[in-house]
């Protein structure tokens, strides 16, 4: 019974991704996070939404995606998508990171989705705005952007992005991984890092930082960092406890121009 579960959840998730013209195929929309060949496995093991083990003992974390706080749901879904299935994985390197984890893209079948891109289709992960590859994190963002219109998911629910005026509601969660919307204020330099100000009280209000370290990156990708006051932008990334609420943009694709203006990439963000 898992098994044609998840075989009818493969199927529903790619007509679903070439429904909204994502890709004219199957084998283009798997394209763009399909780096070098990293090796492949049979899944054991489920451990979380962005977590597998595989029957070697390897255990794999889906790159490119983080969980949403408090739900049994995405991991349930990762379950019928790829338990005991045997799978490929591609990334830009195979070190594993910290926690003795190898960072992948997972595909099950290479002439579709990642499971990265599925699980975001289904409103089921939040992509985490840090791949550095333009095509790859274009389609995590659109298959992302696809749940929240279809309100598939956890985008059924509507405190899913927190408001960037009500700083206490995000401090709510510290230490979790988080998507904020809201107008800048001011864009401010103190030293090595760049504020990006939502509110007039600096030490109170939420702010995204970014460290000179990451300027160059944003202004390749055609970010230049003061012309985001005054513009709607929404943002994801861990949030922190620096007087006020704070989020470090570590990647372009943590911030996006939203309300119909154009984004960093040109592209209308809704």
């Amino acid at each position: 019974m898992r098994a044609a579960s998840a075989k009818c959840d493969l199927s529903h998730a790619a007509a679903l991704w070439l429904a909204i013209g994502i890709s004219t195929s199957a084998q283009s929309a798997s394209a763009a996070c399909m780096f070098a060949a990293q090796g492949e496995g049979r899944v054991a093991d489920v451990i979380d939404v962005r977590t597998l083990r595989l029957s070697d003992g390897n255990v794999i974390r889906l790159a490119g995606i983080e969980p949403i706080a408090n739900s049994s749901g995405p991991t349930n879904d990762l379950f019928a998508l790829a338990s005991g299935r045997d799978v490929t994985l591609y990334g830009e390197s195979d070190m594993p990171d910290r926690y003795g984890r190898q960072p992948a893209f997972v595909f099950v079948d290479p002439a579709a989705p990642s499971l990265q891109a599925q699980l975001l289709a289904q409103g089921a992960a939040l992509a985490s705005g840090t791949i550095s590859d333009k095509a790859c994190a274009a389609e995590l963002v659109a298959a992302e952007g696809m749940a929240r219109r279809l309100k598939r998911g956890i985008w059924a629910q509507t405190n899913v992005i927190k408001n960037a005026e009500s700083p206490g509601d995000i401090l709510a969660d510290v230490g979790r991984f988080g998507v904020v919307e809201g107008r800048v204020l001011s864009v401010r330099q103190a030293g090595t890092v760049t504020y990006v100000n939502f509110g007039r009280r600096w030490t109170e209000d939420f702010a995204v930082t970014v460290s000179r370290r990451m300027i160059a990156a944003f202004e390749t990708a055609g970010i230049m960092l003061k012309s985001l006051e005054r513009r709607h932008i929404r943002v994801r990334g861990w949030i922190e406890r620096r007087g006020g609420p704070r989020i470090e943009a570590l990647g372009v694709w943590q911030i996006e121009v939203v309300g119909g203006q154009v984004g960093h990439l040109g592209s209308k963000i809704a």
